[in-house]
């Protein structure tokens, strides 16, 4: 790479860049969120800049079609604030407009290739988000919400936001490492990035809890490892959602074999509390789910009978998650978390 004069500087004062708001009001391009009510004209305070897809021979930006680490870090703040708690739109379509949005964010602090603080303001709070949206649409079918895609904007965010942390120091770095533990569980690459991590960090109490949560998860001490869970706060149960139905399987699984035993029942209710699961009800759902008999409120675990389902559903959880989240607006959540 080059000097960092030779890098564009953005002037652009709003969040879309007039020409932009103008093209696309034209062609009919403009999302429903961007329009003044009632009309098809667009709303220069809500038209945010959409993500344009690098092509070969395409010139790049003009200053003036690139926004400033401060107007990148007010779009990310109205996008999280205003447009993401809109209750009259489906989820997905919301996620779907804020997703692309903070993707163009992505892109004008790529080709101006800003660094440093403003560069991690905007990636925590663009995480942050992720990982709640990644929870709340978790039920959404892939033709309304794409978990593949989901996966790789947050993967390619938590890389850039590391590098920018081997820069600098900066203060919410063990929180958001915990973060990528956490997201990653059971990827022996993601753990080995973080065992080599300063002694500052690894020390933290976000790293320690994310270390052992993920240390019992590879040792199988399942008892452990959902008590450590129950304990998480909001976005770091968030991130560590998707791995909860494969733990249970797990789980499952070990009793299976370790309690197989024709006259041997388990409580639904133990089991429930054990594994963290919200119901009597729900555990027996999944016990069914995995080939296993449930008699008069009991599981019967026996080797042979366990199935492995497959593709597993990621469900909701209100004792691991949505009692988490509280009163406060998302904003203040997420900010709360970041630099």
């Amino acid at each position: 790479m080059g000097g960092a004069d030779e890098f564009p500087v953005g002037t652009c004062p709003g969040m879309c860049p007039l020409g932009e708001l103008v093209q696309r009001e034209r062609q009919g391009r403009l999302h429903r969120l961007e329009l003044r009510e009632g009309t098809r004209q667009g709303d220069p305070a809500r038209v945010v800049k959409e993500y344009s897809r690098p092509a070969a021979g395409k010139e790049l930006p003009r200053p003036q079609e690139l926004r400033p680490a401060p107007v990148l870090l007010a779009t990310v703040r109205y996008l999280l604030g205003q447009v993401a708690p809109q209750v009259d739109l489906p989820p997905a379509e919301v996620h779907a407009f804020i997703s692309d949005r903070l993707r163009a964010v992505r892109q004008d602090a790529t080709l101006q290739q800003l660094q440093g603080a403003p560069c991690v303001a905007l990636l925590e709070r663009s995480l942050g988000y992720l990982l709640h949206a990644g929870y709340q649409l978790c039920q959404e079918p892939p033709a309304r919400f794409d978990p593949h895609l989901h996966r790789t904007q947050l993967q390619e965010c938590f890389s850039w936001l590391r590098r920018c942390y081997r820069d600098s120091c900066h203060h919410r770095e063990p929180a958001f490492q915990a973060l990528f533990l956490l997201y990653n569980l059971g990827f022996p690459e993601a753990l080995r990035q973080v065992l080599q991590l300063p002694d500052s960090v690894r020390a933290s109490p976000e790293l320690r809890t994310a270390l052992a949560v993920s240390w019992a998860y590879l040792e199988r001490n399942w008892a452990r490892f959902f008590c450590l869970v129950q304990a998480l706060p909001y976005l770091p149960i968030c991130a560590l959602h998707r791995h909860l139905g494969p733990a249970r399987r797990l789980a499952l699984l070990t009793f299976s074999h370790g309690f197989s035993a024709r006259n041997c029942r388990c409580p639904l209710t133990w089991l429930a509390r054990l594994l963290a699961v919200d119901s009597p009800e729900e555990m027996a759902e999944l016990c069914r789910h995995h080939g296993l008999t449930v008699l008069d409120g009991a599981v019967v675990f026996q080797k042979a009978a366990f199935r492995d389902p497959g593709m597993l559903v990621h469900s909701p959880s209100q004792l691991l998650v949505d009692s988490k989240r509280g009163e406060a607006p998302l904003l203040e959540v997420i900010e709360d978390s970041c630099s």
